[in-house]
C-alpha cells in the first residue's frame, strides 16, 4: 500500500533491529583504503576498521554514495507509488546530500524529498525515528518536513574522544598537539552546532570527568523540562563500550520519565573520524 518510506544513510548509526522495526532503508557510505572500497555496515565495521588502521598505520578516506546508489534506493521505495523521504548526514560533512538531491531530481516532483539532518550519527537517527513516528501518526509529507525542521533545531549531540591518535592521523590536530593532549590526558568533547562540529570542551584527567561534563549538560536541559522523553541514545563505535551501562544508568536517574535509552554502535565511517573509546550522548530538546 502506498505511503511514505523513510530512507537514511549508514552514518545514522541505527541498529539492524531499529531499522527493521521502523522499516527504514539505508544507503551506505564508503570507507576507502587506497584502492580498496568498502560499504559502511556491509563489508566494513568498526572492528575491521580499527584492525586495518593499526596494521597500516593510516586512516582510510570516507566517501559518499554516488547518485546511482540513491537512484536505486529511491526507485525501490517508490515502486508502489509511495513517496520517499531521505534524511541524511549534514551537508557540511559530506557530499551525500548533494548526490541524493541529484537522484531525487530524476523522479516526479514531490515523490522523493531530501532532508538535511545537519547532524551526524544518532543525531541523524533521532530525526529518522521521529519521522517514522510521524508517518505512523498519519502525517503528510509536508507536515513531516515542517515538524522535522523544528525538531532538528533541538537535537543535542556530544561525543567524548578517548584518543588523540585518530584526530592526528586524520589531520585534525598536529603531532605536537596530539602528544601534549595524550600526556596531559586531555579528552576533547565534540558537539554539533549549526550542522558542523566544534570542540565544546577539553576535559583534562580521567575519562569519567568528560562523561560527567556531557551528563551535566544533559541534566541542565532536563532540569528545565526541555528534554523530549521519547528516546535518548548512548552511541559508541565500541561493542560494548565499558562506560555505556554507567551512561544509561545516569540518563535514567536524571530523567526518570525517559521512555527509551538506546545503546547503539557507531559505524565505520563515524569510527574512522573519532577512533575507539569514543562515546556520546544524543537527545532531542523541546
Amino acid at each position: 500500500m502506498p505511503g511514505i518510506r523513510i530512507i537514511t544513510d549508514s552514518t545514522a548509526d541505527l541498529s539492524p533491529e531499529l531499522l527493521a522495526a521502523n522499516d527504514v532503508r539505508v544507503v551506505p557510505l564508503l570507507v576507502q583504503f587506497d584502492e580498496e572500497s568498502y560499504r559502511d555496515g556491509v563489508e566494513m565495521n568498526p572492528d575491521r576498521l580499527f584492525r586495518m588502521v593499526a596494521e597500516r598505520n593510516k586512516l582510510p578516506k570516507t566517501a559518499s554514495p554516488g547518485p546511482a546508489a540513491f537512484r536505486e534506493a529511491f526507485a525501490e521505495a517508490t515502486a508502489d507509488g509511495s513517496q520517499a523521504l531521505f534524511i541524511g548526514i549534514s551537508a557540511k560533512f559530506s557530499a551525500t546530500l548533494q548526490n541524493a538531491q541529484i537522484a531525487a531530481s530524476e523522479f516526479p516532483e514531490g515523490q522523493v524529498r531530501v532532508f538535511d539532518s545537519r547532524n551526524l550519527s544518532t543525531g541523524i537517527g533521532l530525526q529518522v525515528l521521529h519521522a517514522c513516528d510521524l508517518v505512523r501518526a498519519g502525517k503528510s509529507m509536508e507536515e513531516i518536513l515542517a515538524d522535522l525542521e523544528a525538531y532538528q533545531a533541538g537535537v543535542r549531540t556530544a561525543f567524548v574522544i578517548d584518543t588523540m591518535e585518530y584526530l592526528h592521523k586524520g589531520g585534525r590536530c598536529s603531532g605536537v598537539a596530539a602528544l601534549v593532549g595524550t600526556l596531559l590526558k586531555i579528552r576533547p568533547v565534540i558537539s554539533v552546532v549549526d550542522g558542523g562540529m566544534i570542540v565544546a570542551a577539553k576535559v583534562r584527567g580521567a575519562r569519567r570527568k568528560a562523561l560527567e561534563w556531557m551528563l551535566e549538560r544533559f541534566a541542565e536541559d532536563a532540569a528545565k523540562g526541555r528534554v523530549r522523553p521519547e528516546r535518548v541514545f548512548v552511541t559508541s563505535p565500541d561493542a560494548p563500550h565499558e562506560d555505556a551501562p554507567y551512561m544509561v544508568e545516569e540518563v535514567r536517574r536524571i530523567l526518570p520519565d525517559v521512555k527509551e535509552v538506546i545503546v547503539t554502535r557507531a559505524g565505520a565511517v563515524i569510527g574512522s573520524h573519532c577512533g575507539p573509546g569514543t562515546i556520546g550522548i544524543l537527545y532531542a530538546t523541546k
